[in-house]
């Protein structure tokens, strides 16, 4: 076999005792460090991987400063962050710069750096994790999960520039190559200097890497007005042409074409959301999904995207994955899909579907301690533990570049979460719509009026002007709540699985009680009225006409609040609604009774027992009792997706709770992460009736 290509070489540099220079103290040592080419582990010949030039590093612990120079397309992912953390806990002063190019993984090797230097014609470019990958559909949807979670751990490194973690997720999430010059590179945060221009050593083979790598023309460099004029790319370094000449000013457009145009871009909107979930009409739900987005103004056709993947992802289990560029082990993914059932089943969480899989697969990993698993993905890192104590092989677990340790761990933290999460005991599904916000703004639900009846031609023929009339408005924002699981090596020794996988599972329906506890909250506000709506009154109130007569639980009083929902009128009061209730919540108290008089045959409220018919039998398709409800206040809910009332919306559709690990700090061990965006509102009165009982 030929021998390795280096990609990178680490080099001690001679002692500066000379008098005058101006670099810095004579008496301090340094290194450096060229990374120029594909980064770490290549699929398609033997490689030299991070490990390698790890132990390099660690070698040098007596140096004072590491200057690292970077001119690559990217490469490992698993490698670039192992790399990118050794050089964080090294004790050197990290001068990182950019030659060059630094790109994907690259860049991320970049931000480790103390003082980030950029060649005035270097190139910086950040785009989201990808991969090679072969298998079914269930297999392909959790490559997909696999990325996303690396997504989220690269989001952390690039946070170094003083921007949040959401805001560099977003760079690592839009499917869009984002190109930095030194310049914005600078303004941005990614790099703290720019340097004076190099020659940069980007060879032909590299160039011929970044056309196969990265789509040609997919996506040009950002440019800033500063930057254009001197601004080259990778793949051509001629000097831009002269500039065009200015385009002739357009004429203003008339309010009919805005009009027309806008009603074209809505059009194009609803179609690209009809495309893009076209392959999976089949799937359950999916056309209710549709057509919500569809409907909603708000959702732009890339919003609608994320969200129409976030639902077929549902069910999948997202673990720890790479924007490499090799061909994922399937088998791998298998393997810490084997384990995580084994470990679910050990701890008692697993549901019946996955009992029955440890058991007719014959599971080999059925009594593998957590122990037991940490050396295992120790030994097929390639990584030599033996001597060492329990602590040290767990702690090499948890931090070794290429170890799968952290991947199971957070693979089975998610599955019990979402397990915890799916089993808890919901009713707001119930009598809420469920919603879809893209960001923490407050986004607008608009109710719109009606012309009402045409009128009469005149005697001479003439049309009557009609007035438009004004709609109403209501407002929604996610807000974010979550706590933290920290797992120590403890824990791992001890094969203690109720000490994260149990809290886990508790952990899941703890975030579905919390939406439910929300939105008994927002009902039981104003003494049971609710919140305050945009026209300054509770949501129940005599002046929306929603508040019933207080009678106790009877057919009659049943019967008058159900007149009285469907007695509502449209927003501009030209018409009737005509809405029917579905859905009637009590108090556990008043259950009973509720059931006995709506599924009743003959009116029980009849004194003298005469079989006469009942006239509120199944006026309800669902009687919801909860114990979050006290006294004998009921409400009559409508369909919340004919007439919503409530609504939980959620940040991108996103409706089960979302898990972030990362290696603690404080903490010996690994830090999860648990949370979940979404936001509870009131949006109309129309669809619900109260009546305070008796």
């Amino acid at each position: 076999m030929p021998k390795p290509k280096p990609w990178y070489s680490l080099k001690r540099a001679p002692a500066r005792a000379e008098a005058g220079e101006q670099s810095g103290d004579s008496s301090e040592s340094s290194a450096e460090l060229l990374i120029y080419g594909d980064i770490g582990y290549s699929w398609w010949e033997e490689s030299i991987t991070a490990a390698d030039l790890v132990k390099e590093l660690q070698a040098l612990a007596d140096v004072d400063v590491i200057t690292v120079r970077i001119n690559s397309f990217g490469g490992s992912v698993p490698d670039g962050l192992a790399i990118f953390n050794a050089l964080k806990r090294h004790p050197a002063k990290i001068i990182t710069t950019n030659d060059g190019t630094a790109m994907s993984i690259a860049s991320l090797i970049y931000m480790a750096g103390d003082e980030r230097h950029a060649a005035e014609n270097s190139l910086l470019m950040i785009h989201a994790p990808w991969t090679y990958s072969a298998g079914n559909a269930v297999q392909l949807r959790e490559q997909a999960d696999l990325l996303d979670k690396w997504a989220e751990a690269m989001a952390k490194s690039y946070a170094a520039s003083g921007q949040t973690s959401d805001d560099c997720l977003a760079l690592l999430t839009d499917g869009i190559d984002h190109y930095y010059t030194a310049d914005e590179a600078l303004s941005e945060g990614f790099a703290t200097a720019v340097t004076d221009a190099i020659a940069p050593a980007v060879t032909a083979a590299l160039r011929a890497m970044a056309q196969n790598r990265f789509q040609a023309g997919a996506s040009a460099p950002r440019q800033n007005p500063a930057a254009a004029a001197a601004h080259t790319s990778p793949e051509n370094t001629m000097p831009n042409p002269a500039p065009a000449a200015p385009a002739p000013v357009a004429t203003p457009k008339t309010e009919d074409q805005i009009r027309a145009q806008a009603l074209a871009d809505d059009k194009a909107r609803r179609e690209a959301i009809a495309a893009a979930a076209a392959p999976f009409a089949g799937r359950d739900g999916m056309s209710d999904l549709v057509a919500r987005l569809q409907a909603d103004t708000n959702v732009s056709a890339e919003s609608a995207n994320r969200q129409i993947l976030a639902a077929l992802a549902q069910g999948a289990e997202p673990a720890a994955g790479g924007h490499v560029v090799r061909v994922e082990d399937t088998g791998r993914a298998n393997r810490i899909a084997a384990q995580a059932d084994a470990l679910l089943v050990r701890a008692g969480v697993a549901n019946e579907e996955t009992r029955k899989r440890v058991r007719a697969e014959r599971n080999p990993y059925r009594a593998d301690s957590l122990l037991d698993l940490a050396r295992a993905s120790l030994d097929r890192a390639g990584f030599k533990h033996a001597g060492m104590d329990k602590m040290a092989i767990v702690s090499a677990a948890f931090t070794q570049g290429t170890s799968d340790f952290p991947v199971l761990l957070e693979n089975v933290m998610h599955k019990a979460l979402e397990a915890g999460y799916a089993v808890a005991p919901l009713t707001w599904t119930r009598f809420a719509k469920r919603g879809s916000v893209s960001d923490f703004r407050a986004h607008n639900r608009y109710r719109i009026g009606s012309l009402g009846n045409l009128d009469r031609v005149n005697e001479l023929g003439e049309f009557q002007n009609k007035t438009i009339p004004n709609g109403e408005k209501a407002s929604i924002a996610a807000d974010t709540k979550g706590n933290i699981i920290n797992i120590s090596r403890q824990v791992i020794i001890n094969d203690d699985l109720g000490a994260f996988i149990g809290l886990a599972d508790m952990m899941g329906r703890a975030a579905a009680r919390t939406i439910e506890a929300d939105v008994y909250a927002l009902l039981a506000m104003n003494a049971g009225l609710g919140p305050v709506l945009a026209d300054g009154k509770t949501l129940f109130h005599a002046d929306h006409g929603n508040v019933g007569q207080g009678a106790a639980l009877s057919v009659d009083s049943l019967d008058a609040d159900r007149v009285l929902m469907r007695s509502q009128k449209d927003v501009s009061g030209h018409d009737f609604l005509d809405i029917l209730p579905t859905v009637l919540l009590v108090a556990l108290g008043q259950g009973g009774n509720a059931r006995v008089i709506v599924d009743a045959e003959y009116d029980p409220d009849t004194a003298n027992k005469l079989q006469r018919p009942n006239k509120v039998r199944g006026i309800v398709g669902d009687i919801v009792d909860s114990p979050r409800l006290n006294g004998t206040r009921r409400y009559m809910f409508a369909d919340p997706n004919t007439a919503p009332v409530i609504e939980v919306a959620f940040l991108d559709g996103n409706e089960t709770p979302f898990l972030e690990v990362e290696q603690g700090f404080d903490v010996d061990g690994s830090r999860h992460k648990v949370r979940l965006d979404y936001g509870v509102a009131g949006v109309d009165f129309r669809g619900a009736v109260t009546n305070a009982g008796a």
